[in-house]
């Protein structure tokens, strides 16, 4: 009987030990880099009996779990270097993670402008991508997912910056991290955590969210999965309903039509300039299908070439075919097209071009500021001009703006891809959002105040750096002063790098786009926030880390006097013109474009004949301010302002 049970305690022993499992967080692998100089966090779950061991530069660190399998240790800070390997034991199992570096390890998230990868800037950046390799640069890119509770886990993987890898970095936080790697020579991390079209109290947790009872009654509406899975199901029953009757009644797709082949019908035929929407062109409010052909001539030698089809951005959807072959499709209006002509497709002399583009809502067409040619490997045929349109189905608009995204939600995003994170000891923070805020600006300064302090005390690591970018000019260029959501938005952004402490900014109000919410510059962005991460992470105090922000003002005679901090060696007026996007208002709060003469190095005076007694002045406050040009010497855009709170008027 004693030779039996031991027997079975032996048996079962090898049992618990067979069945156990020593698992890791997908950021504690390969290749990671950890963060240096501080105490940082290794963690995981064993669900066997004994404890973890983790071995590190020839020490020992002993973890035991908790009631949830969960364990945790810090390994002592480390001053840069590696590359080590870190072995973990459990049981009989044994785990070794390889390549680990220590450096600087910078959260970058938001919406889709950080998301922005560096693959879509192959044109732009050749030889930043040519020469890319850089073994002590790396990424982990978080995938996405939204949660209703907050989770433990996440996927994702931690990959070297070389040519092949760098396509998925982002492109910001690349050439923040590189801009910082150059000047201090120290392994630079990024954990992308981005989801494109996301507000801000998406990424808040449910406790940072405490005074915003809207938020928080939307989010415990949805935690209840029979309401989620409600609206769920009504947007994709509705949008697929859409799309199927957009099809069914498109006539450019009945046989005796067959318009990606046929010319368009006598009669019904209409022009317009590519780029450009319909609208401009007879089609006002126009929803549904349009077809859109032009013809081009081209040579024997240009026949028998490659050729690429680059037709810019198109709003919303398009199927694009060359003499009656599809070439491609794509239905995210904020994807640059650019397709491959099949060998042997082209034909000396006239060839036609036919995009059937699908649009839900807004504005149709092409977007401008964009490049639409045919190129071939020598030469290229520029598609803009004269196109030739046809309607092949007109639909209500889907409403879009009513549909009940999960990832858009309150508080999704920060427990799934957010608290995860949060063991992982890091350097700082990068934050680039607020265009999903930019309809409703009023809360924005509130909501990003809640989301760094509710990250600082989750993290536990005081107040560490918080570097945001405030956003750039963009839609449509209005010729007179007047309101502006964004304007609020980038004020209230700016705010809150005055109110919090170790809160920088990277002011972008020059580089951006008219009819792209993604501008290419994102070199730009990425370095200007690196000088913000010198100041405030890396203590280079003297530094110029902005652009000009408005510190006082007062009247000066018929004028208003404003001084400025951030101003380096002096304020100046770019790109050889007097300053512009001035506007001065008195007590009737209606504004109108000012002269603005520099002063002396920190102070501007700001006037105008039409208002003999001013009360208030505005700067650049404009969703896109066309020629906006006080800069500091150090070449960096003062930050759009205003003196005035006027919300409304009386």
């Amino acid at each position: 009987m004693i030779k039996y049970a031991v027997l079975l305690l032996m048996t079962s022993i090898f049992a618990i030990y067979a069945n156990a499992q020593l698992r890791l967080p997908a950021m504690v692998s390969d290749s990671m880099i950890l963060q240096r100089d501080r105490p940082v966090n290794i963690w995981g779950w064993w669900n066997g009996a004994g404890p973890v061991t983790v071995l590190f530069r020839g020490k020992q660190y002993i973890a035991k779990t908790d009631n949830q399998q969960r364990w945790q240790l810090q390994l002592p800070a480390t001053p840069a270097g590696g590359p080590y390997t870190i072995t973990i034991q459990a049981g009989n199992e044994t785990k070794t993670i390889h390549d680990v570096l220590l450096g600087d390890v910078w959260l970058c998230s938001g919406q889709s402008n950080m998301e922005f990868i560096m693959g879509k800037l192959t044109e732009k950046y050749p030889k930043e991508i040519a020469n890319a390799a850089n073994p002590y640069i790396r990424e982990f890119q978080v995938t996405l997912q939204y949660a209703m509770h907050p989770k433990e886990e996440l996927n994702g993987k931690w990959r070297v910056a070389n040519p092949a890898n760098i396509g998925s970095f982002s492109a910001v936080a690349y050439f923040m991290v590189k801009a910082l790697y150059d000047k201090y020579k120290v392994p630079m991390a990024v954990i992308k955590s981005t989801w494109g079209g996301t507000p801000a109290e998406s990424w808040i947790s449910e406790e940072g969210l405490h005074d915003f009872s809207g938020y928080l009654e939307r989010y415990h509406f949805y935690q209840d999965s029979a309401n989620m899975n409600a609206a769920i199901k009504r947007e994709r029953t509705e949008t697929s309903l859409w799309h199927s009757e957009a099809k069914a009644g498109d006539i450019g797709l009945l046989p005796e039509n067959n318009w990606k082949m046929n010319d368009f019908p006598l009669g019904k035929v209409g022009k317009m300039q590519v780029p450009g929407f319909w609208e401009k062109y007879g089609l006002k409010e126009k929803d549904g299908v349009v077809w859109c052909k032009k013809q081009i001539e081209i040579s024997s030698s240009q026949a028998a070439g490659n050729a690429w089809l680059e037709l810019g951005m198109i709003d919303d959807a398009d199927s694009t075919y060359v003499n009656g072959v599809w070439v491609g499709s794509n239905t995210n209006k904020y994807v640059v097209r650019k397709y491959q002509v099949p060998a042997g497709l082209l034909h000396p002399g006239t060839n036609t071009i036919t995009v059937r583009i699908v649009d839900t809502d807004g504005n149709g067409g092409f977007i401008a500021e964009k490049k639409y040619k045919l190129q071939f490997t020598d030469s290229e045929i520029n598609l803009s001009g004269d196109w030739q349109y046809c309607v092949g189905n007109t639909m209500s608009a889907l409403p879009v703006a009513s549909f009940i995204k999960m990832s858009t939600q309150p508080i999704t995003l920060f427990n799934a891809m957010i608290h995860p994170l949060i063991p992982y000891t890091i350097k700082g923070a990068a934050w680039y959002q607020g265009e999903s805020n930019g309809g409703r600006p009023g809360d924005y300064r509130q909501l990003l105040t809640a989301l760094i302090q509710d990250w600082r005390g989750r993290w536990q690591q005081n107040d560490f750096p918080f570097l945001v970018v405030q956003l750039a000019n963009y839609m449509e260029i209005v010729n007179e002063p007047g309101e502006s959501g964004w304007a609020h938005l980038r004020e209230a952004q700016l705010q809150v790098t005055e109110d919090l402490p170790n809160v920088g900014i990277a002011i972008t109000i020059d580089i951006g786009e008219t009819y792209d919410v993604h501008p290419l510059n994102k070199k730009e962005v990425g370095e200007r926030l690196s000088l913000a991460a010198r100041k405030l992470a890396y203590g280079e105090k003297r530094i110029v880390a902005s652009g000009p922000t408005l510190a006082t003002y007062k009247k000066l005679g018929n004028g208003i006097a404003l001084t400025f901090s951030n101003v380096g060696s002096g304020l100046m007026a770019a790109f050889n013109q007097p300053l512009q996007q001035f506007a001065i208002a008195g007590s009737d709060r209606k504004f109108v474009w000012a002269n603005a003469t520099i002063l002396n190095k920190k102070t501007i005076l700001v006037s105008s004949d039409l208002v003999p007694n001013p009360e208030a002045v505005r700067y650049a406050w404009a969703n896109n301010p066309k020629g906006c040009n006080l800069y500091n010497r150090e070449g960096l855009p003062a930050s759009p302002f205003r003196t005035d709170c006027w919300e409304k008027k009386p």
